[in-house]
């Protein structure tokens, strides 16, 4: 299959600036499942491995839902998309719930659905033939359960659905399209404790999308990889006093993804394990997984530039008002994306408003997210506090 159609699509999707094209980063279908779920992850540079749980743990680290405070609860968040650009139909919108089943373990589900808005299919004379509405979502469903009073494991299963092209015919072949579908699962661990009458410390890993291959056509050598990843991070509370709180959080991000051989200045980049795509379209999930970890061309050195650095600080007054900042950090040579965020949030009774704005601090890549402000609500059904 001709995949113009797919990843102009797919460039809208992420922005990506022309500089990009002769670095060796990343490539995946449906990316828009990295993007930040809620406005208070997002208002922290995006750390969430070992955030303080709440509704939004599935997308960061199921194994926090364990340790959620309350007993049932409903979140959803809206996310602008393109503003920058004047588009006004793309968006994504995130809805999730979790119930507590017991005392130990915890079931939620959660929908992503992202709109690309209308685009126009035209003949090769430009006449206009009909009106495409390209989307993509995933619904999934988690479970975690308390192993001891400080650990927890998470687990969760997700169906994907990528149509980009509305089963249009694309290249010079005419080849036709389909939708993509897969199932991939996440697992989680985290682990909490007290490190002082007034401290908390909190650790996290999760690995997230690890699924069978997206294919938007019959051709079986032409597929694109889940973007597999590991999350590891760590958070530090001190409650100061009964009205001040203060926590800092860290996160390492990984693609667990193998690396594309690729063509820079006319001359071939090939991997250690894939000499020419078409070795690489054989690469299996779980092998391609492992070896990610080692196939960069460059060695050691480019295997640390795939390293994305997430920091972020939130300030509470009362439980009731919060301020968050953070920064988010990805090597020009693996995409670029540099950013700070800050955000607030505001509880009143079982409800919760959150904010969050991202302000590039790079021209290499510009964020599809660029100056725009994502907001979150959320309402505790069931507070256990």
């Amino acid at each position: 299959m001709k995949k113009l159609t797919i990843l102009t699509s797919l460039l809208l999707v992420w922005s990506v600036a022309t500089a990009q094209n002769d670095k060796n980063y990343i490539s995946t279908g449906m990316p828009i499942l990295l993007i930040a779920s809620d406005a208070t992850a997002a208002g922290m540079g995006d750390v969430g491995a070992a955030s303080t749980p709440d509704a939004y743990s599935t997308h960061w680290n199921n194994a926090k839902l364990a340790f959620i405070d309350g007993s049932m609860g409903l979140s959803t968040t809206y996310t602008p998309w393109l503003r920058n650009l004047n588009v006004g139909d793309m968006n994504l919108l995130y809805l999730n719930g979790y119930y507590r089943i017991n005392d130990n373990s915890v079931a939620a589900a959660s929908l992503t659905y992202f709109s690309l808005g209308e685009i126009p299919h035209t003949s090769e004379e430009g006449d206009e033939l009909w009106m495409m509405h390209p989307n993509e979502f995933a619904i999934d469903g988690s479970y975690a359960l308390k192993l001891t009073d400080q650990l927890s494991l998470g687990a969760t299963v997700r169906y994907i659905r990528s149509d980009l092209t509305n089963g249009t015919d694309v290249g010079e072949d005419h080849t036709t399209t389909k939708a993509a579908n897969s199932v991939a699962a996440d697992i989680g661990l985290y682990y909490t404790t007290e490190v002082a009458s007034n401290s908390e410390l909190a650790l996290g890993g999760f690995i997230s999308n690890l699924g069978a291959k997206l294919s938007y056509s019959d051709d079986d050598n032409d597929k694109e990889f889940l973007p597999a990843n590991l999350r590891i991070g760590g958070r530090y509370t001190n409650t100061i006093d009964d009205y001040n709180k203060v926590s800092v959080l860290v996160d390492l991000n990984k693609m667990l993804v193998p690396t594309r051989p690729y063509t820079k200045d006319g001359v071939d980049h090939p991997t250690p394990y894939a000499s020419n795509l078409t070795e690489y379209n054989n690469i299996g999930v779980i092998q391609g997984a492992f070896q990610s970890f080692f196939d960069a061309p460059g060695g050691f050195a480019e295997e640390m530039q795939e390293l994305q650095i997430s920091a972020g600080a939130e300030y509470w007054y009362a439980n009731t008002f919060a301020a968050r900042l953070g920064y988010f950090y990805e090597h020009e040579n693996k995409g670029g994306r540099r950013y700070a965020t800050v955000g607030v949030g505001v509880r009143y009774s079982i409800f919760s408003f959150d904010f969050s704005y991202l302000i590039p601090t790079t021209k290499i890549t510009t964020s599809p997210l660029a100056n725009t402000i994502r907001m979150t609500i959320g309402i505790d059904l069931k507070p256990t506090r």
